[in-house]
This record gives C-alpha cells, structure tokens and sequence, in this order.
C-alpha cells in the first residue's frame, strides 16, 4: 500500500476518529501504516485531543439521564456500547471508594467491570457462572478509568466477555466472565 499525502491522511483520520471516537494512537499508527509520533502530530494539526481527554469530554456530555448512558446504578458512565460485541465505560474514582489502605477498593472495580458485561450482553437477564479477576495495580482517588469490555466468544447461552480497566493507558484490573441467560435456568 502506498503510503497517503499528508492532507488525505488528516481527513481520513477525521472520519476515522468521527465513526470510532475511542480508537488509541497506536490502533490508528497501525491503521494508517504509519509511526505514533506521526498519529500525534496529525492530532495536533487538526486540534483532536488524545483518546483519554476525547473520553473525559463525551463523559461530561453525556452524564444525564439519557437510557442509552445508563448504568443501572454503577458510578461508572456509560460512553459506548454495541449489544453483544462490546461497550466503554469511563469512570472517576472518589475519596468515598478508598479502602483503609488509601487505595480504591476493588469490590468498585469488579462491580463497573460486571455491570458493563452485563449491559454489553444487551440481555435482560443474566447470571454470572464465572468470574475470573486480577487486580493488577491500586487505584488513587481522583484517577479517570476506562473499562472496555468485549464479547470474545458466544455459544449457547452462555457468553464469554473481558474486561480491561486501565488507568492512563496502564492496566490496573482484568475481568474475565462467562455469564449465562435466565431464560433456560428459572
């Protein structure tokens, strides 16, 4: 592939970011067969913030009470989702989630990271059959998290979805689910 003139690179980049707000630099460097540091520049050019602040803005605007934004009682916000594929959710930690330790107490962690499972399942009732978590780095009050979730398999009823939480690009938890539709089980 020949590699494109830097103007059609930008406005290719434009419409790429417009359809998929949350792609990394990384993800697009290798999209456009290019360097990161070349990603960024072209950003910069066009006035497009990184991935994390792109988040933190379409957060603040979407944090009222549109069904599509829920999070069925989570504190997490809800920013995208594709029922049965995969959805993010963004999510600022607070004073009141730190444990005696000083550090946010993963019980937070693991109910965002099930609550989005659940929503990108897009069912209305689900079970958890497994949970496989990893607590990978403690969390401060005041840090911005992104959960993404996807559905890595689907058979029969059961689906079998991952989530990551990261923390300024660095994984902090890890959740693997298999969780299973009701309409077979009650």
């Amino acid at each position: 592939m020949s590699r494109l003139k830097k103007a059609e690179r930008q406005a290719q980049l434009q419409d790429k970011l417009h359809q998929t707000p949350f792609v990394t630099d990384d993800e697009l460097a290798a999209f456009f067969h290019v360097s990161v540091p070349t990603i960024r520049l072209d950003r910069l050019a066009l006035g497009i913030p990184e991935v994390r602040e792109r988040l933190r803005q379409m957060a603040e605007t979407n944090e009222g009470d549109s069904p599509v934004h829920t999070n069925h009682g989570g504190r997490g916000i809800l920013i995208d989702i594709s029922a049965g594929q995969s959805g993010i959710l963004f999510l600022r930690t607070t004073e009141d989630m730190l444990d005696v330790s000083g550090y946010v107490d993963p019980q937070y962690l693991y109910g965002e990271a099930h609550n989005l499972a659940k929503q990108v399942i897009g069912l209305p009732a689900v079970m958890s059959g497994v949970g496989n978590i990893k607590y990978k780095k403690p969390v401060r009050a005041g840090h911005e998290l992104v959960a993404k979730a996807e559905v890595v398999r689907h058979r029969g009823d059961k689906f079998f979805i991952w989530v990551f939480v990261t923390d300024k690009g660095e994984e902090v938890f890890r959740a693997k689910f298999i969780m299973e539709t009701l309409e077979n089980k009650v």
